[in-house]
């Protein structure tokens, strides 16, 4: 949504690698507006192969999986734009949330922004201030990066809205690691907002996840077996009142019934999802592929 010098979105995210991506992909299927800002240094592409990604046991090239990375993201419906962050601060010295500055000139106006981004983090310099940064040796130099530890495990903050995926230290070092990472805080945001929304803490957590249609049978196919489901799980410690309850178990609901696929639908996605592979190899790979075959 544009304002009047800039632009506005739910999420902000820095950094387009496996940590930036799994996230990004989480919060716009949630249904959140969501842009990825993907250039600057980056820890991957110094990779020569990957070898310990589950899913290719053959390994994969670099930029092939780069490109799923992105193609995913932007499937999902993220913004995947190529400009480098320089900046995250507030708007003014009273204002809540951020405003997001590019190299080229963007603004960007978000209540949440996620880091992902491999790189020293200096960019957030305006919002965590110098505590946020530590001093290490690096080959005999003294050097600043951004503390591993200024975030927690779920990648929250001290800082209202702001996540850390990346640099996480152990969690960033392997690619495989910073996706799921990139996941677990995108995950953790999400429940953040539904506990926002009034949500109790036994259904806050956000779960993506398709089920068979033929899962839901029985007395599981019936809504008040789950509006029950739902009441024994959100406990009493609320302070929602009966109409504010209904509608967010309502809209639970809506989105349990809504995340259930036919047996068609199973085929037809897992058809879609074999060729969408296939766009990210090279013809002449399939080509000696199917020559070996014959």
């Amino acid at each position: 949504m544009p304002t009047q010098d800039g632009e506005r979105r739910d999420v902000v995210i820095v950094g387009g690698g496996p940590a930036g991506c799994a996230a990004g992909v989480f919060t716009v299927r949630y249904g959140l507006d969501t842009v990825v800002f993907d250039r600057g240094n980056a820890a991957l592409p110094r990779c020569a192969f990957v070898e310990n990604y589950p899913g290719f046991p053959g390994g994969i090239d670099v930029p092939t999986l780069r490109g799923l990375f992105h193609d995913h993201a932007e499937t999902a419906g993220c913004d995947l734009i190529a400009d480098t962050v320089e900046s995250v601060d507030r708007p003014s010295d009273d204002d809540t949330g951020f405003v997001v500055e590019t190299q080229d000139g963007r603004r960007v106006y978000t209540d949440t922004v996620l880091a992902a981004a491999w790189y020293d983090g200096s960019y957030l310099r305006p919002v965590v201030g110098d505590s946020a940064f530590e001093t290490h040796d690096h080959h005999g130099e003294s050097r600043e990066r951004f503390d591993d530890a200024y975030a927690d495990a779920d990648g929250r903050t001290p800082v209202d809205g702001l996540y850390v995926a990346s640099p996480g230290g152990q969690r960033s070092a392997q690619a495989v690691i910073a996706a799921g990472n990139g996941a677990h805080v995108a995950r953790c945001l999400l429940a953040d907002r539904k506990r926002a929304r009034g949500y109790p803490e036994g259904v806050a957590p956000h779960y993506d996840w398709k089920r068979r249609e033929s899962d839901l049978s029985g007395e599981w196919a019936d809504r008040d077996r789950w509006r029950e489901w739902f009441a024994a799980e959100a406990g009493d410690d609320h302070d929602l009142d009966d109409d504010e309850f209904a509608a967010l178990r309502a809209a639970h609901l809506d989105r349990t019934f809504d995340a259930t696929l036919s047996a068609d639908a199973i085929e037809e996605r897992a058809e879609a999802g074999a060729h969408r592979l296939l766009d990210h190899i090279d013809d002449d790979h399939i080509e000696s592929y199917r020559e070996q075959r014959d």
